[in-house]
């Protein structure tokens, strides 16, 4: 079996994964903060999915692990993953010697698009565009995820589309993700709300101009964010994945008419077919977990 581990901010997901990837077991954990506690809630995670297949470690061929933060693919050491605590870690390297496993590490969002297009069955090029607090995508091309050269293919939400725009977290002006994402919806929509995303479609639904303003400014972002994933790699398929595609509907169907409102302007934008190429992760998709997992089953390429 393969071990698939997601790393979030709170949570540890683990998935082990059996022949012909058919899922055999599935734990959550709270992740810990620090570099010492995300390690051991990692291998915890890992000993307790193994123990839930009835198997044993040494049936563990290997353990792939995803987690954000900036990732060094070819050593599996991480750096900034700020929600977790950790400065750098050589997690790979670290979780291998508990385990007596071999372990490949990857970036969150990367090892998600891989998961979704295992899950969701996909063929030939897709993007799983992440939309949660921040803004990002992952490319698979044929079941192989594409990193660049330096690892940044997809990080389109560090795209500055708006000279005029407000500051952005990575030193930039006017990028993506201050208009298409949570962090964009919490400066927009100020509120004390537990879900303020949910508020925002909510007040908007109701027909309050300043709601139905901001959301339009969002879902517009994310149009934006796959018009360029297929302008400049031309995938296939595009997944919406990420916190804030739990919104569903109420997501998809203004991105639809955003989508259908550019073809009636441009017969080139009409050709692209952006709504019959666009989907949503479903709920509950263990993605990151299971991308992780296959991690190992095919040469993955820069």
């Amino acid at each position: 079996m393969r071990i698939g581990l997601d790393i979030g901010g709170t949570k540890t997901d683990a998935v082990a994964i059996g022949a012909g990837g058919r899922e055999l077991a599935r734990v959550r954990r709270a992740s810990g903060f620090g570099a010492d506690q995300v390690v051991g809630c990692a291998e915890e995670a890992v000993r307790e999915v193994v123990r839930r297949t009835g198997g044993r470690l040494t049936d563990v061929t290997g353990v792939g692990v995803g987690i954000p933060g900036v990732v060094d693919a070819a050593t599996g050491r991480v750096r900034h993953a700020v929600n977790l605590g950790v400065a750098e870690v050589p997690l790979a390297d670290l979780l291998s010697k508990r385990l007596g496993a071999a372990v490949i590490v990857e970036n969150d969002v990367k090892a998600a698009s891989l998961g979704a297009w295992h899950l969701l069955r996909l063929t030939g090029s897709a993007a799983l565009l992440n939309v949660g607090t921040g803004l990002s995508a992952g490319i698979v091309v044929g079941g192989r995820v594409w990193r660049g050269p330096r690892g940044t293919a997809g990080e389109i939400g560090h795209a500055p589309i708006d000279p005029a725009g407000v500051a952005c977290s990575c030193g930039q002006t006017g990028c993506l993700e201050t208009l298409a994402s949570g962090s964009a919806i919490a400066r927009m929509w100020r509120t004390d709300a537990a879900l303020p995303a949910v508020e925002l479609f909510d007040r908007a639904d109701a027909g309050e101009a300043a709601a139905m303003r901001v959301r339009g400014v969002f879902v517009d972002g994310v149009a934006q964010a796959v018009r360029m994933l297929v302008l400049s790699v031309d995938v296939e398929t595009i997944v919406i994945g990420g916190g804030l595609s739990g919104l569903g509907e109420r997501l998809q169907t203004p991105l639809r008419e955003v989508f259908h409102h550019w073809a009636a302007a441009s017969p080139f934008l009409a050709s692209l077919d952006l709504p019959g190429r666009t989907r949503l992760l479903p709920a509950g998709t263990p993605a990151a977990a299971v991308g992780a997992a296959m991690l190992g089953t095919v040469p993955q390429f820069a």
